[in-house]
Parts: structure tokens; sequence; C-alpha cells
């Protein structure tokens, strides 16, 4: 953190004080700027590399870098108006039309304006990524021998077998593709299972960006209500027969966003539901990696309880180590693995082979058992300072379950509130968080708002955050205004 705060501040300065130098004038040489600024010439290459990223300064090996020209003035603006027309034609005939909407994706991957909590973000702080682990697991594999040619389609045989032994059951390397993160993984399982137009089945609330998958593929979301023991069985078997899906996706385990866990009684009920209507089941299994230290042990993948190629099991590391690193399982059996294969070729050809190195560097390491045991203690103290922030501070938001594992609380803002008003509320207040609406696929029985406590820096802005958002309440919700 601290060098990528000085590289930021020597690039910030360095800008400013271009206008001392005539275009194509040369710029202190890196000595002496590491000198005068106290530095390292790690930081100074890295602040060069950036203003170069600018077009503000050119680089010349051997000469030092220099102020760039001046730019050419903008092109002016074309007419791009009749896109409306061809992109609406395009889905016209379409059963379901297309809608490509990132609004529920990207509230929680832009960063806040500065001074801003960041109880929406959907990864873990940078002092919680294993940066140092990562950044010697990707050197590492950029040493092995072939690391930078051509990996085979469906990934790394050894990186297969080790997630296949994550998953369980009898689940084999063979049965298993590497996939560029859960994100893309879950698209290519709904392309590959459900036809444009098709109902897909899922979990209410459920992870807005796979809502968006869907519609973007033209398929038509139907919701399927959850409690605290996850998904209603009686229910999905309704929605089968009415619907005539084929596909439902779900989240088993710390489900997004009430984390709640599928219960053992319900597993093998939701398994053969799905098999008599003739369906798959999508685990989208997102954060197993993120167990509270208090979790206990944590039940099975769907997957390692089925022999008969019912689940589809997405399986990321992403969530456990960082935004960048898009490393990810997609596990099938019979046709279906066929038919996820040639669609994953076919959109991405294959996940970069540095990167399947260094995860199999990664978690072959010491530092990766230790790295999940800090972020499981970390995980705790943060749920537990969140949870208890909110009761002492905002009483009137409802938290009826805490969950022992992942990253976010799930509250429930009292009759009457609007969402909407309140993140905006919380946003004026300094708090960026996640609307309760985009995680419903139809009309949401109630007003909602998610909270993240893992992408904040610790346990005393989880405090500063929710003292902010007292002054959101006192704003918005109806039993805080005067009459």
């Amino acid at each position: 953190m601290q060098e990528r705060s000085s590289v930021s501040d020597l690039a910030n300065q360095l800008r400013r004080e271009l206008d001392r130098y005539s275009p194509d004038g040369k710029l202190p040489s890196s000595r002496a700027l590491v000198e005068r600024f106290r530095v390292s010439p790690v930081t100074v290459s890295r602040a060069l590399a950036q203003l170069a990223a600018e077009g503000l300064v050119v680089t010349r090996p051997g000469a030092g870098a220099f102020r760039a020209g001046p730019r050419p003035a903008a092109a002016p603006a074309g007419d791009t108006s009749w896109q409306e027309v061809a992109l609406s034609a395009d889905g016209a005939a379409d059963l379901v039309p297309r809608s490509v909407d990132a609004t529920g994706v990207t509230v929680s991957l832009a960063a806040p304006p500065p001074g801003v909590v960041e109880f929406n973000g959907g990864y873990l702080h940078p002092s919680l990524q294993p940066e140092r682990a990562m950044s010697e697991a990707l050197a590492r594999a950029g040493r092995r021998p072939g690391a930078w040619g051509r990996p085979p389609m469906e990934g790394l045989p050894e990186l297969r077998e080790w997630f296949a032994r994550t998953i369980g059951g009898s689940v084999g390397a063979a049965e298993v593709l590497v996939s560029a993160g859960g994100q893309a993984a879950l698209t290519t399982a709904l392309r590959a299972l459900a036809p444009p137009g098709a109902p897909v089945l899922v979990e209410s609330p459920t992870y807005p960006g796979m809502l968006a998958i869907a519609r973007a593929a033209g398929l038509r979301p139907v919701p399927v209500p959850v409690d605290a023991d996850g998904v209603k069985p009686d229910l999905l078997a309704d929605a089968f027969r009415a619907t005539g899906a084929r596909v439902f996706v779900c989240q088993p385990l710390f489900q997004n966003p009430t984390g709640a866990v599928l219960a053992p009684d319900r597993r093998g009920e939701v398994l053969r539901i799905a098999r008599q209507a003739g369906a798959f089941v999508v685990e989208d299994d997102f954060v197993r990696r993120l167990a509270h230290e208090d979790a206990g042990p944590l039940p099975r993948p769907l997957a390692a309880d089925d022999p008969d190629g019912v689940v589809v099991h997405v399986g990321s590391l992403t969530k456990a180590t960082s935004p960048s690193f898009r490393v990810c399982a997609l596990a099938a059996r019979g046709p279906a693995l066929e038919r996820l294969r040639a669609i994953q070729v076919v959109d991405t050809f294959f996940v970069p082979r540095p990167l399947q190195e260094a995860a199999l560097e990664l978690v072959g390491s010491p530092a990766w058992p230790r790295h999940l045991r800090t972020v499981a203690a970390e995980l705790r103290a943060r749920r537990d300072a969140m949870a208890s922030a909110l009761r002492l501070h905002l009483p009137e938001l409802a938290l009826p379950h805490i969950p022992s594992g992942g990253y976010h609380l799930w509250l429930r803002l009292p009759e009457g509130a609007d969402d909407t008003a309140f993140t905006a509320a919380a946003l004026r207040a300094g708090v960026a968080l996640t609307p309760g609406r985009p995680y419903f696929s139809a009309e949401p029985p109630a007003a909602h708002v998610r909270l993240s406590f893992a992408a904040v820096a610790g346990t005393e802005e989880i405090a500063e955050g929710v003292r902010r958002l007292r002054t959101a309440c006192d704003e918005v919700l109806p039993a805080n205004r005067s009459t």
C-alpha cells in the first residue's frame, strides 16, 4: 500500500512540474529523482511509466525521460445515432429481447470517491489480499519451462486436478475446465444450457451479475424465494412445473446477498427435483474460501454428491485473492461438458498460461493456507464489528441473519423506505453501499441494502461508516422524519 501511494504522489508531483520543461525537454535522471524525493528506483520507474501511459512523458532507452510534445487537436465527434435503430432491430425477432444492463454489477466494481467508506465493494481490501504471495507465485510461474506457451484449451492438467480435489466426491480432473473467473464461467454455463427465450430459475434475491448475464443472453429469469435455509424446495418444484425451465442457478453456500446456507435436508431435495424435471443446477460456489473463523465444517459442494451430471459447478479463486486473479473451475459431466468446452473455446480460446501457472504456484505454497486462516479471522472480526455497530447505532435496520462466511450483511429497511433514496443519502453522508432492488428479478417484497465489510481498511473504518449511516437514516427513513 505504501509503495502504491508513493508512486501516485510522485507522479502527481512530476505532473505539476512538467510546465518547467519545453516540449521534448529532458527531465532529471532517475538517480536525481531518487535522491530528491527520497524514494526507491522502482517508485521512480513506475511513476514515469504512469506519465508515459498518459502521453505526458516519452521514455527513451539509454537517454532518459522527456516531456512529450503537444497533443494533436481532438477530432470532431461523429454521429452515432444510427446505432439506436441498428441495435433495436437486431433483437426484434427475439422471444425475450436481450438487454445488457450492467448497473447491478458496476455498483460493486466502481471505486467510490476519495474519503467515501466503501461498503459496496465485492472484493477483499488490498490489505487482505495475498499480494506478496501472488507476486512471488507469478514470478516463479514466469520461470517455468513453457510458461509463456499455449496451454491446453481445457486448462493445465495439474490445476484441473487441484480443482477436482477441492470439489470432492467422484469429480475428476477430466470433468473440470479452467475458466477466466466466475462471471465468465456463469456466462458460458447459461449459454450452453439454455436457448434464447427460455426461462431460467434463479434464487430470489440473487446476484445481480447473474441476472445481467441471463438477460443479455435473451433468457427469462424466474424467481424462486429463499429463506434462512436456502431455496425452498416446494417452490422450486412448483416453478419447474409452471415454467418448463431446464436450468436453476443457485448459491448453496453463503448465498449472495442473504448469506444463507442450503440446509442439509434440502440439498438432496434440490438435486432430486431438478433431476425429475430433466434440468441442470448451476452451482455458483463463489465464496467457499471466505468462510469465517467460526464457520465450522462446511458442507460439500452439491457437485460432490451428484453422480448423474445434474450439477454444473462454478468455483473461483478470485474472491479469496484479488479481482485480477481471475482463475476459476467450471465442472460438469456428460454431453454438457463438451458443450461447455466448445463455447468456452469459441469465446476465449483459453485462460492465459502464466496466470494458470501462477495459480498452481500459489495454491501449492505454504502461504496459501496461512492466507486463508488470516482472512477467516479478519472477516469474522469485521462481521462482528459491523453487526454490533448496526445494532447500536441503526436498530431500525433489520438484520435477520448473520452469516458465517462471505463478505457482506443483508439489511431490511423499515416499511415504506426506499432503498434508492437511502443509498443516495448514504453517499451524501460519505458511505457507498449497494441498494437491494437489483438483486430481485421481479418486484421485491421489501426494501433492502447490502453492506460489505471486506473492502474497507478495518474495523475502525467500519465503525466510522456506520456512524455516517446514522445521518442517512435520519434524513430519509420514514420512522425518523418529523411529523
